[in-house]
């Protein structure tokens, strides 16, 4: 009789079942649940992205584009990303970005993190990530056969110069984060992207800085180390600020030989990112969205309010739309039982064992419907309170 379990790869085992996907299973299961666990806008995709994908598709745009991506977008890219960063990239490589050797389109920020482990990571390799963190991080290095080295960042979320320093390893390479947190919602300010910049030059490290929630920064422009350094691999895309979350749709830019090497991985493994989506990126860079991020800055006001009067302990994010708070201690509950009692009310939400190796903390997200927010956030005060 067949084993299919001996002929399984040992990389498999060492990787869990996405506690997100559990709580979305668990979704299906429930009539009408309030759900504070999906990180995705409540808002529809641009009308003129939407549009330029349909007239793309009518046209014949259905085929493989080039590897690295359609040229008028990696120009527009380009453009935008020597507006915003023009002291990163030395003169040459300026001139090489002009003509799209620094930027890598990717299948969404996911695609290109992992092109980017691939590329850099030998098997051994320490790469050291912020406790909390992007569930996918440490999965991704296990796939590339590094090992996930944590920062610690309780109980603010800052990831400070001291911290990482602390974490260093005599095999560390690389330090990936981002910024705006997920889960946190934590900004990084911009005095410790400078340090940990000049950090990054002294300890020999790669940043890889995830910044797929750059355009949801609330309280002024969002620092990027990239501001300060050309050691940094800058990882943005379309699935946040332009809900284009199915479109799979990012963008890797950074130092030539690197960038070289992704979009060979690339080439044998997703091939290109979709044309027809590669077409509606171009349409939605035009699209101003700052309503949306002006409404999104409300939520988060308003959000952190409730929890604070309810006596949540919460670090205010500056950015995305999480909030992580702490369960509240006289409840003498972990976070992966609270959320058992929020969903015997209905209510999903992330338990912080997700994202850390504490289960202190839980994750909600704010980009839902206005009604099934407020309605989750009453739930929420009262279980605080112990009702």
């Amino acid at each position: 009789m067949l084993d299919p379990e001996s002929y399984l790869a040992s990389r498999v085992h060492q990787i869990d079942a996405s506690g997100i996907r559990r709580v979305f299973d668990l979704a299906a299961k429930l009539d009408n649940p309030i759900n504070l666990s999906i990180g995705q806008p409540h808002f529809d995709v641009p009308d003129a992205a939407k549009h330029a994908a349909i007239q793309a598709i009518e046209q014949g745009f259905n085929r493989y584009t080039q590897t690295q991506g359609v040229a008028n977008l990696i120009a527009r890219i380009n453009t935008d990303t020597a507006k915003q960063y023009p002291g990163t990239l030395g003169a040459a490589d300026r001139a090489q970005l002009a003509e799209g050797f620094q930027t890598l389109i990717t299948s969404g920020v996911s695609g290109g993190l992992m092109l980017m482990l691939l590329a850099c990571c030998n098997p051994g390799d320490d790469v050291l990530i912020p406790d909390p963190y992007f569930v996918m991080y440490r999965h991704l290095v296990t796939l590339a056969g590094g090992n996930p080295v944590y920062v610690d960042t309780y109980p603010d979320f800052q990831l400070t110069p001291e911290r990482v320093e602390r974490a260093i390893t005599p095999k560390s390479k690389l330090l990936l984060f981002s910024s705006p947190s997920n889960p946190t919602g934590v900004v990084l300010t911009e005095d410790n992207a400078k340090a940990l910049a000049s950090l990054a030059a002294k300890r020999g490290l790669l940043l890889a800085s995830d910044e797929i929630y750059d355009q949801f920064c609330y309280d002024g422009p969002c620092p990027s180390v990239a501001r300060h350094t050309d050691r940094v691999i800058l990882l943005r895309g379309f699935s946040k600020t332009y809900a284009m979350t199915g479109w799979r749709l990012g963008y890797a830019t950074g130092p030539r030989a690197i960038i070289e090497q992704m979009t060979k991985l690339q080439q044998y493994s997703f091939v290109c990112a979709p044309s027809m989506t590669q077409a509606a990126g171009v349409a939605a860079l035009d699209v101003d969205m700052q309503p949306y991020v002006d409404e999104y800055r409300q939520r988060r006001d308003h959000v952190a309010q409730r929890l604070l009067e309810a006596g949540y302990n919460l670090t205010t994010p500056g950015g995305a739309f999480y909030a992580f708070p702490e369960v509240p201690q006289h409840l003498g509950i972990t976070a992966s039982q609270f959320a058992e009692r929020t969903v015997k009310q209905g209510v999903l939400l992330i338990p912080g064992s997700v994202f850390s190796n504490r289960d202190t903390h839980f994750r909600i997200s704010y980009a839902c419907g206005p009604e099934q927010l407020e309605a989750g956030l009453d739930v929420l005060a009262n279980l605080g309170k112990g009702a």
